[in-house]
């Protein structure tokens, strides 16, 4: 792709804006369904779209039947064409576009991709359906029997056939294919084999009449195509304007990308739509790079991909600025009430069958776990809890120990009580103070001498003291230590290394966010799987500022020191993870990601957002892999990636920042 300098332009970042339009059709009436095609691509042209895609057999309307052997429509339907070609010349978008075609006295149904006045390829349906509603093979031919591989529209040449695949040579992750309705509805549709060719939008231009429910069964279709296919498509059904002698039409457009909508046309509406989406060609790119049977099914396949014949074309990238995609501030947390129940039921279950699964392999009936009165240690004991029920073992086998030392607050201590009693755990305290001291003793640490030196030693000593205190009680009372540590403390090193909080026998929340573990503890106050006392209790929690609680402060009722003020927001630092190990984007492109997520009321500037960025690609990638190299084990719960060294992420220990921070280097910094 061209280099371009605005970084708030989302063409920029490896995004494309795409529209899937419905006219409202004059049946028999090829010049005015060109006038009105011609008007929505003016539209999409405003609206800084890239490619557009209209429904089959648009420019003659799809009910016309045995019209379709008139003479008269084919010429119009030509003529039509050719006027059509002429008034978007200077329109920069590739549209395609259904009519149909005569080649060699046979008829075909096609897909025709138009761009800047000029006539790229047409692309036949392949399937025609025969049976129930339809009769296309009264009136057409299929595409995979055709002889001749180009064809002459309008006066001008192209190539024809139903393996075509439109290569942008400005954007060369943008490889377009069109397929027809029925396509879709077959076994093996012809876009798998255009996917592992390389394309990556695929088109349906489709006719298909509504009943009761299909409009349902489109989405399943399209969004499992475009989820095997690792691909955006772009479906647009006829609408308004089409004969209803027997049959109903609904105008159903709508985009998916990798299984998921983006976007999606009202219903039934009796004027014509066009609706559009921002799709991410990088994210595509990314998920086809990780799943390795991707290409190991176009090796399989290579008789099918090899036949297909690549059409390129140029349509410089226009400037559109912000995306129109929505992007969730919480991409670890689904924004849709429901399906956040159901994330949370599904991640708290996972982590509790991780846990019954190792005590039972173990044959330990006891659990050592420290409690801090914080977010971690809370989900962590409420897993402990909920296996010690699934295993009908006593709560009181959880030996839960809350340990202060130099730093803790009232607040916590008290909250930490609160939470080990109302669970059922055997509760106990252990004042880890004096054993730290006389480790700082034996150091010759200047805080043994009276002086207030708080440094990484004097913070880690504590950090060392609990996790060391919690082995020696798992070693006399047959337990298994529990983890706290969450995903988003791993990525940041933000844990003490081995004798530390790092350490566990089994880390239940290794794979689970800070922004997640936030919404777990409350999904879990909120379900009434524990009584009223512990709900309470969870509130207390999820009201407590996040601390390590390591440095004193002037008051011991609240924490002094605030983890979010040091390595930055959680919220934001998620945000940042996710893009990062999920698909593998530019510094520069997360920044854009997150800029358009977050700026806003309640949100970050740019320069809230590079700054943490700088601070997190720093601990990511430079300082911090020695530490989740040696972590322990823990169950993976999420596709958002876990950092374990023998799942989701390998790397070195002793790698560095640099091109990651040059690449920052790109993000203004306002």
């Amino acid at each position: 792709m061209a280099a371009r300098n605005d970084f708030f332009d989302l063409y920029r970042h490896g995004f494309v804006r795409v529209a899937v339009a419905t006219p409202t059709v004059r049946i028999g009436d090829p010049a005015a369904n060109a006038e009105a095609i011609a008007a929505l691509m003016r539209e999409a042209v405003r609206e800084k779209a890239l490619v557009c895609v209209f429904p089959e057999l648009a420019l003659s309307a799809y009910s016309c039947e045995d019209l379709f052997h008139q003479q008269a429509l084919l010429e119009a339907v030509e003529a039509a064409f050719a006027l059509l070609l002429q008034r978007t010349r200077n329109l920069p978008l590739a549209t395609f576009i259904g009519l149909p075609v005569l080649v060699d006295g046979l008829l075909y149904n096609c897909a025709a991709l138009i761009c800047r006045g000029k006539l790229l390829g047409v692309a036949p349906k392949t399937y025609l359906p025969n049976y129930r509603e339809f009769y296309e093979l009264r009136q057409f031919t299929r595409g995979d029997v055709a002889i001749r591989n180009e064809v002459t529209l309008a006066g001008q040449k192209a190539p024809f056939g139903t393996d075509l695949v439109f290569r942008h040579l400005e954007q060369p992750k943008l490889a377009l294919f069109a397929e027809i309705c029925e396509d879709l509805w077959v076994p093996a549709p012809p876009s798998s084999f255009a996917a592992l060719a390389g394309a990556t939008l695929i088109a349906n231009l489709s006719a298909s009449n509504v009943v009761v429910g299909k409009h349902q069964y489109r989405r399943e279709l399209a969004s499992n195509q475009s989820a095997r296919c690792i691909a955006a498509y772009l479906y647009s059904a006829a609408g308004s304007g089409e004969s209803t002698t027997d049959l109903a039409w609904d105008g159903h457009a709508m985009v998916y990308e990798n299984g998921s909508l983006l976007a999606e046309s009202r219903r039934f509406a009796n004027e014509p739509q066009i609706t559009f989406a921002d799709l991410d060609l990088d994210r595509l790119a990314a998920d086809r790079m990780r799943q390795g049977t991707f290409g190991q099914s176009a090796r399989r396949h290579a008789e099918e991909t090899t036949r297909f014949r690549s059409v390129e074309f140029s349509l410089p990238l226009p400037r559109a600025g912000a995306l129109a995609r929505q992007i969730g501030r919480f991409p670890y947390v689904p924004s849709d009430p429901a399906t956040l129940d159901t994330r949370c039921e599904e991640v708290y279950r996972i982590q509790v069958h991780g846990l019954v699964t190792r005590m039972r392999t173990t044959g330990t009936q006891k659990l050592v776990i420290g409690v801090s009165g914080g977010l971690d240690s809370t989900q962590a004991l409420l897993v402990c809890a909920r296996a010690m029920d699934e295993l009908s073992l006593p709560r009181r086998n959880i030996l839960a120990y809350t340990m202060p030392g130099f730093a803790t607050s009232t607040r916590t201590r008290s909250t930490a009580w609160q939470l080990m009693r109302t669970i059922g755990a055997t509760a106990e305290e252990i004042d880890i103070r004096p054993s730290c001291l006389q480790m700082l003793k034996d150091l010759g640490h200047p805080y043994a001498k009276g002086r207030r030196r708080y440094d990484v030693t004097f913070e880690n000593v504590q950090a060392g003291e609990r996790t060391s205190h919690l082995f020696r009680l798992a070693n006399q009372n047959q337990g298994l230590v529990v983890g706290t540590g969450d995903l988003s403390e791993l990525a940041l090193g933000w844990c003490t290394y081995g004798v530390g909080d790092q350490m566990s026998h089994y880390g239940v929340n290794s794979s689970v966010p800070k922004t997640l573990i936030r919404y777990l503890i409350g999904w879990v106050a909120k379900s009434g799987q524990f009584d009223r006392q512990v709900g309470r209790a969870l509130e207390r929690v999820l009201a407590t500022e996040i601390s390590p609680e390591l440095i004193p402060g002037s008051d011991g009722a609240k924490p002094n020191q605030l983890t979010e003020n040091i390595i930055g927001p959680y919220a934001l630092q998620d945000f940042h993870l996710y893009y990062t190990l999920r698909f593998g984007y530019t510094p520069s492109k997360v920044a854009f990601v997150a800029w358009n997520a977050w700026r806003g009321k309640d949100g970050y500037s740019l320069a809230e957002i590079r700054k943490w960025l700088r601070v997190f690609l720093e601990r990511f990638f430079a300082t911090s892999q020695f530490k989740r190299s040696a972590m322990p084990n823990g169950p993976k719960v999420g596709s958002g990636g876990s950092l374990s060294p023998r799942g989701d992420w390998r790397a070195p220990s002793d790698g560095n920042a640099s091109v990651w921070m040059a690449d920052l280097s790109r993000v203004p910094a306002k």
